[in-house]
């Protein structure tokens, strides 16, 4: 039986819901797709934000033979099928690549040639930032896109394309719990049909809450589980850290996933009180990379336990949090003329350089303001 998300996928870029900065008039990817220019390119994002939709109606503008693998199971004699396969009425050939960043150095300079030659054109989909987890020398060959998760209003004319009918509470209480991934809130609706007579909001709650929705690295429960991981470390509760992170484990979680999110909550929770936790962070991320696992597991639990038995300190983060706040707010002061470069002699005659006697270090606006405390 399709998926109701396959079902009402949007074919063309009329029916598409969000990412405006990129589909909008006269943005990027529209353009691309109206003028059939073809290239190849990553959409990075988080889970149910478009990017299998928004590659599928590419590769129908450009009439091209798509093909789509996933980086999980796919390898390079996947690939070399699709390269050795041959080209039809001059159709481009388009390899949709989902989750990328779980393809190593080898198979992705495997993939260089062909993307370099134009035997294939690649779209590549990731949850991960792709200047970490792609080589180099492939993503110098690709532009990337940055999808944005859905707004609460994309969200809810997503739902309503469902013909599901939810009152105001049930939707309201599902574009919360969805966050911004729109699978998640079909595939949520999906299975409350499948179980129960009526959508609602109590149905929803225990569709939520039975086992029908299983431990998905895509989906809602793999941020429940991070969150709870992270949570435990801030609480100092390394016993439950330990819990969350043997959950992530055993359900196959990527461990370079949860090595950088130790490498965050180093500098964000622990920061100043124990500035060397960033440097064990660090370590921890380096063994992952060269170990693998299982072994690596012995370094995420060392790293885990250090890291929730740490004593925290915040400042740092919410201190760089209120500075761009003010950054946001203020626009671009201008720089005391005592800090500004004078590399010229009129420069040097009209103050660049020169510091008075009552003069900070803030622009004036600023003066006076604290944000590390």
């Amino acid at each position: 039986m399709e998926p109701l998300a396959n079902k009402i996928r949007p074919k063309s870029l009329d029916d598409f819901i969000g990412q405006k900065h990129l589909v909008g008039k006269d943005k990027p990817l529209r353009l691309a797709i109206e003028q059939r220019h073809i290239f190849s390119f990553v959409l990075w994002g988080t889970p149910g934000t478009g990017k299998t939709t928004l590659a599928r109606i590419y590769a129908n503008a450009l009439n091209a033979d798509f093909y789509e693998l996933s980086a999980v199971s796919a390898g390079k004699d996947d690939i070399r099928k699709i390269v050795n396969k041959p080209i039809v009425d001059d159709r481009p050939r388009i390899l949709f690549l989902d989750e990328i960043h779980r393809f190593n150095k080898a198979q992705q300079d495997f993939l260089l040639p062909f993307v370099e030659s134009g035997a294939l054109y690649l779209i590549g989909a990731t949850t991960e930032n792709p200047s970490f987890e792609v080589i180099p020398a492939l993503l110098s060959r690709l532009r990337v896109f940055v999808l944005e998760e859905h707004s609460d209003e994309d969200m809810a004319s997503i739902i309503d394309r469902t013909d599901v009918r939810l009152d105001a509470e049930a939707k309201e209480w599902l574009i919360a719990m969805a966050n911004g991934d729109a699978r998640q809130a079909v595939t949520m609706i999906e299975n409350t049909v499948q179980l129960y007579d009526k959508v609602n909001l109590e149905n929803l709650k225990n569709t939520l809450q039975s086992k029908f929705l299983r431990y998905d690295k895509k989906g809602e429960e793999h941020y429940n589980v991070i969150s709870a991981f992270i949570k435990s470390m801030r609480a100092s509760e390394p016993d439950a850290a330990m819990y969350y992170l043997a959950r992530m484990l055993d359900a196959g979680e990527d461990p370079k996933f949860i090595a950088r999110r130790m490498v965050i909550f180093a500098s964000e929770d622990i920061g100043l009180a124990q500035p060397t936790a960033l440097v064990v962070a660090n370590a921890v991320f380096r063994a992952v990379e060269t170990i693998g696992l299982p072994e690596a597991a012995i370094n995420l639990a060392h790293g885990t336990a250090f890291l929730a038995n740490a004593k925290k300190d915040r400042s740092a983060y919410n201190a760089l949090r209120a500075a761009q706040d003010d950054v946001k707010k203020t626009g671009n002061l201008p720089v005391p003329m005592h800090l500004r470069n004078a590399p010229t002699k009129l420069m040097k005659e009209l103050g660049y350089g020169k510091k008075k006697d009552d003069e900070g270090f803030l622009p004036g606006k600023l003066k006076g303001k604290k944000y590390l405390k």
